[in-house]
């Protein structure tokens, strides 16, 4: 069984990218392929958004430090050069442990790891007194949930807690896990791979709003928060629900109009299974790609496109003249093409395999682009611009 939404998703990403780009080109590198999990519901991250708790504060210096490492918070116009300054260590060493340029200009806000602790600065003044409520050193207010201690309340006896050249350092259990961003990863595949939302990770590390990460890259993975409560009983424990009110015998009962059972009963109309074709019939600009029936239609925001039964190893076809813009494969390494056409209309190709065309090659009408895979169903989709639209509406 082929999962159609994951195939409708993959495509129409990739034909949105494909529009966003001047060119007309795509730019591989920075496509989220890892598209396990969504379509049917799975695009709803709620869950995960509500789990991560939010990154602890860092001190006067920018530095967060935890048991086993520190990490350091970029601030607006830092450099790592700037940071190593700040901090106190060598400007080289800091570049190579974080794999990124010495003066290259960072996000504010984004995280950049420490390879040795240093001395961190004082904690950041709160507003309001702060206690601590628990053996870990946690505080209630005004640091609630972020494992800050007070700085001139000593720990209690076996608090996981410590305070290092006076400022506070995390409880281990709050502290995060590292990850080092590898060839080929996404902050979504990231986020994923550790379920956790992409929001709280782009938060957590201060990422930029196209969420790109870089090669060698040290992300902290967000920790999570607290459950949400969950939603108070209707009634109070024990005492049952309502009793609904019996019928009284000595009322009548009411005034009701029933059919007797025998009477005939109103037939709808047999739908017409060809209808959704006649208005393209003739004069649509493409043709079918792959020959078969259509077993899912076109439904916007749930199926981006449709998808035809075809028997594997049947040729799949431009559906008309045009420029293939995109080559790329899912994480399962199923091929999805997607063609230019004039009129900023692009079709997308999914679920095919043995690729026949390369990118920036001119195609014909017709033009073989590859063959139904072994499931026996291929998926394509009309774009107008960045809208995905009917395609029944565009066949001949």
């Amino acid at each position: 069984m082929v999962d159609f939404a994951r195939l409708a998703c993959a495509a129409g990403m990739l034909a949105v990218l494909v529009g966003c780009s001047p060119q007309g080109g795509v730019n591989l590198s920075t496509l989220d392929a890892d598209l396990r999990g969504w379509g049917g519901g799975g695009l709803d991250t709620a869950p995960a958004a509500a789990a991560a708790a939010p990154r602890p504060a860092p001190d006067s210096r920018g530095i967060i430090s935890y048991p086993s490492y520190q990490v350091a918070i970029a601030r607006q116009g830092d450099t790592i050069a700037a940071v190593a300054a700040r901090v106190g260590l060598n400007a080289a060493e800091l570049a190579r442990y974080n794999a990124i340029a010495a003066d290259a200009p960072l996000n504010p806000g984004s995280v950049v790891a420490l390879p040795r602790r240093v001395a961190a600065g004082a904690p950041v003044a709160a507003t309001g007194g702060a206690r601590v409520t628990s053996t870990t050193g946690q505080v209630s207010d005004p640091y609630a949930g972020q494992g800050v201690r007070q700085p001139n309340v000593p720990p209690p006896a076996g608090a996981t807690g410590a305070v290092t050249a006076g400022a506070v350092t995390q409880p281990a259990a709050s502290q995060p896990r590292q990850h080092v961003v590898a060839q080929g990863e996404t902050a979504w595949s990231i986020a994923r791979k550790y379920g956790v939302s992409v929001n709280d990770l782009a938060s957590w590390n201060g990422l930029p709003s196209s969420m790109a990460v870089r090669n060698g890259q040290r992300l902290l993975i967000p920790v999570a928060g607290k459950s949400p409560q969950p939603l108070a009983a209707l009634t109070a424990p024990g005492t049952g629900s309502p009793t609904p009110r019996p019928p009284s015998s000595s009322e009548p009962l009411p005034n009701e109009k029933t059919k007797p059972s025998n009477s005939p009963t109103n037939k709808p109309a047999s739908p017409d299974l060809g209808k959704t074709r006649t208005a393209a019939s003739g004069n649509g600009k493409f043709r079918m790609p792959a020959n078969g029936a259509i077993i899912r239609t076109y439904e916007k925001g749930k199926n981006e496109g449709i998808d035809i039964s075809a028997a594997p190893g049947t040729t799949v076809s431009a559906a008309a003249a045009g420029t293939v813009a995109a080559i790329t494969r899912d994480t399962d390494q199923v091929p999805i093409i997607v063609l230019r056409h004039p009129d900023n209309l692009m079709t997308v190709y999914a679920g095919l395999d043995d690729v026949a065309v390369t990118k920036g090659q001119s195609v014909a009408t017709g033009t073989a682009l590859g063959k139904a895979r072994n499931k026996g169903v291929v998926h394509f989709e009309v774009r107008n611009g960045f809208d995905s639209v009917d395609p029944e509406k565009y066949l001949n």
